[in-house]
């Protein structure tokens, strides 16, 4: 549902090819909405069927030339009524959570050394959106979108930045467990009842 508005956003900030779209999406969307690069013709196709893009006329007829699609009106009329629309957030799956609920009954062996690097992959990904900000917010660009682009990147600041401090947080829990390994009570086999 929310791929064809990732589209529209992406082509109302400039007009692209599919290929552009691509690597923009691995370069900014990306980070909280990816897509594959089938993924993404696939949907500028059903744009362009529904009119919301149209392919923008070649400055010189050339075979095999990118086409570079633009929004029309109806696009951004939906891409403002999709914004507008009240929407629930949405559960959280996270299969490192599950895993650590199924060490509770199984055991935790090899899970220290996965939450280690579980770590080490969100403290990179904070430093690269941390640099991000550096560079792409300075404190003078107070722009309205600016500032709206700027507290998209805060979100992933801020969900890095808790998963680093999560992750530390149940390494410490690990590094207190009987030989590093706690092997499943009675209490664990029970559950908790949800």
């Amino acid at each position: 549902m929310s791929l064809p508005h990732a589209i529209l956003t992406a082509l109302l900030e400039k007009p692209s090819s599919g290929l552009e779209l691509t690597r923009r999406f691995d370069k900014s969307i990306g980070y909280f909405w990816s897509a594959t690069h089938q993924q993404i013709y696939r949907e500028l196709g059903k744009l362009e069927a529904e009119g919301h893009i149209r392919t923008l006329p070649a400055e010189q007829p050339a075979r095999g030339q990118k086409k570079r699609y633009e929004v029309l009106s109806a696009g951004r009329a939906e891409l403002a009524r999709w914004t507008a629309a009240a929407q629930d957030p949405k559960p959280q799956r996270d299969v490192l959570l599950l895993r650590l609920r199924a060490a509770a009954v199984v055991g935790t062996a090899g899970l220290a050394a996965d939450l280690r690097r579980h770590l080490e992959l969100h403290q990179r990904q904070l430093t690269e959106y941390e640099e991000i900000e550096r560079r792409d917010f300075p404190p003078d660009r107070d722009a309205p979108q600016d500032r709206l682009r700027h507290l998209v990147l805060r979100a992933g600041i801020d969900l890095e930045t808790f998963w680093t401090q999560w992750l530390t947080h149940a390494l410490k829990e690990f590094a207190e467990l009987p030989g590093g390994t706690r092997e499943p009570g009675p209490e664990a086999a029970r559950g908790t009842s949800d």
